[in-house]
């Protein structure tokens, strides 16, 4: 009769436990998604502001046709991108082409002593640092997330269960390299 009840027990305490850890790791990969959203929130409001940007330019430099062109084409291509992965690469040539856009205002007086040109370039400055706050949060959830489905017991049951790791929101070559202030 005892015998009995310590199978029922060991085969409830494993339920519980397998319940838990799945629970666990549910919980782990909805953060990661919801961090996900938050750049991706972030990053849709950065493009909202680029084409404010690039008609306020135009209108002082309309010979730059191909620094818009560059910046129109990068921000359509972070609009589409389908995942953290494309989205970190569109970002990252859309930042190269914003750099390129404000060195060419660099060379218009008027332009910089615009009032709607410091706003929407203040704006874009807010939203970089918000975008930079998102990303880190959601590499802090990716860790933890990847850390949960990687440590044994996890493990064991994270695979067969079909969680898989999740990618990284990284940082380009470019954006790694030291930034050279000249006085």
């Amino acid at each position: 009769m005892y015998p009995i009840w310590i199978v029922l027990g060991v085969v409830v305490l494993l339920f519980l436990f397998v319940w838990f850890l799945y629970n666990n790791l549910i919980t782990a990969r909805m953060r990661v998604q919801e961090a996900w959203s938050g750049i991706d929130v972030q990053l849709k409001r950065r493009s909202s502001l680029i084409p404010n940007l690039v008609e306020t330019v135009k209108g002082y430099a309309s010979h730059e046709k191909e620094v818009f062109e560059n910046v129109t084409k990068a921000r359509s291509a972070l609009m589409g991108a389908s995942n953290a992965t494309a989205a970190a690469e569109a970002n990252n040539q859309l930042t190269g082409a914003l750099k390129s856009l404000f060195a060419v205002a660099e060379n218009y007086p008027d332009l910089k002593a615009s009032e709607n040109f410091r706003q929407l370039q203040e704006e874009l400055f807010d939203t970089e640092s918000k975008i930079a706050y998102a990303r880190q949060f959601y590499n802090s959830n990716v860790l933890d997330y990847n850390t949960k489905i990687q440590v044994f017991p996890n493990v064991l049951l994270a695979n067969n269960l079909g969680f898989k790791p999740a990618d990284f929101f990284a940082a380009t070559e470019e954006e790694k390299k030291d930034i050279e202030v000249k006085f």
